[in-house]
């Protein structure tokens, strides 16, 4: 089973582990440790640069690594809402979030549903449009900078604001292999999400 563990205690986890009787492997980004009480099997948001094997439990390249900041930039969007950011270790130290009405769907039939969708899909557009407004004027001057982009909310409302913002493009070419499904875009949430962008897949067996 697999779960995502925050880096703190994934380290507390695994530390007392380092040169006990085992083995490791490093190897296509992620570190794999057999040891006396079963397998473990940690995979960084950052792929691991380092390789080898060892004849122990050997625990400090992954936990060397881990400990690194990065600066990344985060966009979290849903309809009618967006939070934008970028972070310096688990420093935010920009970010702007928004909210625009989007309606809800209609339930009853005929040309006042049409009309109500029509409504509801200029809305939309209208509230991804500014998304993507926000995420180019706030993350543009980032690019080159950022180690990783963060993207989260919707996965159909981020693809489609980047169809409407063509100039974001680069931000999936950076994204983390996590998606960040998030309820809500907040600033609450925006400030918690270091938390999981430093998580580690770990998988015990």
């Amino acid at each position: 089973m697999t779960r995502y563990v925050g880096r703190a205690n994934v380290a507390k986890r695994l530390a007392p582990l380092d040169g006990s009787p085992g083995r490791s492997v490093y190897a296509d980004g992620e570190a794999r440790f057999e040891t006396e009480g079963g397998t473990i099997v940690a995979r960084p948001p950052f792929p691991l640069r380092h390789s080898g094997e060892y004849p122990v439990v050997r625990v400090t390249p992954l936990l060397e690594e881990m400990a690194e900041d990065r600066r990344v930039g985060a966009v979290l969007v849903r309809l009618g809402g967006y939070a934008v950011g970028v972070f310096e270790g688990e420093q935010l130290v920009a970010s702007k979030v928004g909210q625009r009405l989007v309606h809800g769907r209609h339930r009853a039939g005929g040309s006042s549903a049409n009309r109500f969708r029509r409504r509801r899909d200029e809305q939309a557009r209208a509230a991804l449009q500014e998304a993507g407004e926000v995420a180019a004027r706030i993350l543009g001057p980032e690019r080159g900078r950022v180690d990783a982009v963060a993207l989260g909310g919707d996965r159909t409302a981020i693809r489609r604001m980047i169809e409407l913002q063509q100039e974001l493009a680069w931000l999936e070419e950076l994204a983390l292999e996590r998606f960040f499904a998030v309820p809500e875009p907040r600033r609450a949430v925006l400030d918690r999400l270091p938390y999981d962008v430093y998580a580690v897949a770990l998988t015990e067996g």
